[in-house]
């Protein structure tokens, strides 16, 4: 990794309301930033994954905020340890995810910039389905080694430009996903990059997959509405 994930000056640390609780998360939001990427990370991982903590300096980088966050509560995550129960629940990730779609919503540093969303794992199955239940939030989705499959019928609504990054090792993902872009009718792509296992550890292929985020969501976290995205290609 030849980008540094440590500590920014623009990063803090900050408390997304949930009901009588909260969701902890990590917000940087860089000056002149034109978009705001939420992560949605996969089983077993959160806010401080120095995988989800490199993509997020790779992407301040290019001018985009990032809020990493914790779709559980540490109760829930006790709990989910147990069984991975929740881990594994898209409706109930989504639902958080939505949560801090509409947290956003209400800071006026974030209020006026297009959102996109970065998912990994059953992350990628949540991000989509939130991006089907709010077209005119989700401008933009971004999957790594994801599981976009999860997302179900939703995949067929889903109108944000989405791009599906696999690794080239990683069999099993990338029918998968190939099985999903064919279900997504917007505008949809699907890159392979070589070497890649599913969670990018090999040299180079982090940042690879990195970089085709950045330049995903720069190009498509403009003025432009989700609804008016152009017709699909492959």
């Amino acid at each position: 990794m030849d980008v540094l994930f440590g500590p920014s000056d623009d990063e803090r640390q900050v408390a997304i309301p949930l009901g009588a609780t909260h969701l902890e998360g990590t917000l940087a939001i860089p000056a002149g930033a034109h978009g705001v990427v939420v992560f949605a990370h996969g089983s077993g991982s959160g806010r401080h994954s120095p995988r989800n903590r490199f993509v997020a300096q790779v992407l301040r980088n290019a001018g985009l905020g990032t809020l990493l966050f914790d779709l559980m509560t540490r109760e829930e995550e006790v709990a989910d340890m147990a069984d991975g129960h929740l881990r594994f629940d898209i409706p109930f990730l989504a639902a958080r995810l939505e949560e801090a779609l509409g947290w956003l919503g209400t800071r006026p540093e974030t209020a006026d910039l297009p959102l996109g969303i970065f998912g990994a794992s059953t992350g990628a199955g949540a991000a989509l389905l939130v991006a089907s239940r709010l077209p005119d939030v989700v401008t933009a989705v971004v999957s790594r080694g994801g599981r976009p499959d999860l997302a179900g019928m939703a995949l067929a609504s889903v109108k944000a430009p989405t791009l599906l990054v696999v690794g080239g090792e990683d069999d099993v993902v990338i029918d998968l996903n190939r099985q999903a872009l064919k279900r997504l009718r917007g505008l949809a792509e699907l890159v392979i990059v070589p070497g890649a296992t599913h969670l990018f550890e090999e040299p180079g292929t982090l940042e690879a997959a990195a970089k085709l985020a950045a330049g995903w969501f720069s190009k498509h976290l403009q003025t432009l509405k989700p609804s008016s995205t152009p017709p699909e290609t492959r």
